[in-house]
């Protein structure tokens, strides 16, 4: 799309769940071809695949130290899996076809259920063909509530996405293609941000709980309508609130803001061509009694303290991509383009096997042209500093091309745990690998 007609899009339309925003913590969940509207009226529907007839899928919310029970069936024409991003979660409820269950196949069905210990903002998605599935909307929120909510006027879900789409609205079908592989993964033409409420008043304290459901785009996002501390990264809350800049999420990062609501509270993505409104909350009305205490620190979670001095020193070099000759001349297992230290696909050995409750401490190096988005299944880690101090505790940390981050990760969770990058064609093309924790 030209920048025109980007920009009208954007202002003309909106996206919001067919059956509603929330989901009991025991449901169904089935996967099936949808139809949504995301050009405006007149210039097509576009048909993807969603949870429950609707793109994102139902919003999941359950209370903290609760129970999640999903009947999941899939009623699409390939095989599928869901993948609990960012929960602390039994191994066999990971949702990894080829580690932890078999994917399921068309017609079949299988249940999660897995306790939730941690609160926060997380979500559901593929991981069977994720770098298609998750581009045709198969995804969905998943809140944990917790037990001591901090008070707020209102609790916002706030999905960032982008569409590859041709001019009449349907996806483009060049999934799976060289470039998109070797480069910077599928990069749609159009986005938006997706809120669950579309209203609020001046005065109102709210909750927004940014997820980025995008397959390769990195989102920098700027918010305007109020005055505002980032309180959590990855379902982790800071141990103070950090003052509301510009924000930068990578595809699966996830942030929570809360705001103190001035006028209509807007998401822009920045550009080097400027600022696109992504989307818009309205104000309406005034709050007549405004929370006017000082925005205070989420309840801090009970996390394992890493032994530093004992801690294991690992490399996990990323290699590959267009402009090396790594990448380019195929010479990769498979012929993928995307390897992590030499080493392209799923091995059949752990990367590494630890013992539980052992700490690693593990340099992320980018020696490719392309950023990645590192995530860790069933774990978090302390991204640190250039001094080495620990700083925001994440499942998933962008690496920027030819730079280097330190992380400290404890593996207590038992199990075969898969580490990726999170441009999911970079993971289909070869960045993966895994780790047992015994």
């Amino acid at each position: 799309m030209k920048r025109r007609e980007f920009l009208a899009a954007l202002a003309a339309t909106a996206l919001t769940p067919a059956t509603g925003w929330a989901a009991p913590a025991g449901m169904r969940l089935k996967a099936e071809p949808v139809s949504v509207r995301l050009l405006p009226d007149g210039q097509g529907v576009t048909r993807m695949l969603g949870f429950n007839g609707s793109t994102p899928g139902p919003e999941i919310r359950a209370r903290q130290g609760g129970r999640v029970a999903v009947a999941f069936e899939n009623g699409i024409d390939s095989a599928s899996a869901i993948h609990w991003h960012g929960i602390h979660i039994d191994n066999a409820m990971d949702g990894v076809p080829g580690l932890t269950q078999a994917a399921v196949k068309p017609g079949d069905a299988f249940d999660y259920v897995f306790d939730v210990s941690h609160s926060g903002t997380y979500w559901y998605h593929s991981h069977e063909r994720s770098w298609e599935q998750v581009a045709k909307g198969l995804y969905g929120p998943l809140i944990v509530e917790e037990r001591d909510p901090p008070r707020v006027d209102r609790d916002i879900t706030v999905i960032l996405d982008d569409w590859r789409l041709t001019r009449s609205g349907e996806l483009h079908p060049n999934f799976g293609n060289r470039h998109d592989f070797s480069h910077d993964g599928r990069i749609g033409n159009f986005a938006r941000a997706l809120v669950s409420r579309e209203t609020v008043r001046r005065g109102d304290r709210v909750r927004l709980r940014l997820i980025n459901t995008a397959t390769a785009r990195i989102f920098p996002v700027r918010i305007t309508g109020g005055a505002g501390k980032v309180v959590a990264h990855d379902g982790m809350p800071l141990a103070a609130p950090e003052p509301l800049g510009e924000l930068v999420l990578a595809p699966a990062q996830r942030t929570d803001v809360i705001l103190d609501v001035a006028g209509p509270v807007t998401f822009a993505m920045l550009t080097g061509r400027g600022a696109y409104e992504l989307g818009k909350i309205a104000a309406e009305g005034a709050n007549p009694a405004p929370v006017k205490t000082p925005i205070a620190p989420l309840p801090p979670h009970a996390a394992p303290k890493p032994d530093r001095e004992r801690a294991r020193r690992l490399t996990l070099a990323m290699q590959g991509g267009a402009m090396s000759r790594m990448g380019m001349t195929g010479m990769m297992r498979g012929g993928d383009f995307w390897a992590f230290n030499g080493r392209s696909g799923l091995p059949r050995a752990p990367w590494q096997r630890f013992e539980r409750g052992e700490t690693a401490l593990i340099t992320m190096r980018n020696d490719t042209a392309f950023p990645h988005g590192i995530h860790v299944h069933g774990h978090h880690f302390h991204e640190l500093d250039e001094n080495g101090a620990p700083g925001h505790y994440r499942d998933t940390t962008l690496v920027d091309p030819r730079r280097r981050r330190d992380v400290l990760c404890v593996f207590d969770n038992p199990g075969k745990w898969l580490i990726h990058c999170h441009t999911l064609a970079h993971q289909a093309s070869g960045m993966k690998t895994w780790v047992e924790v015994v």
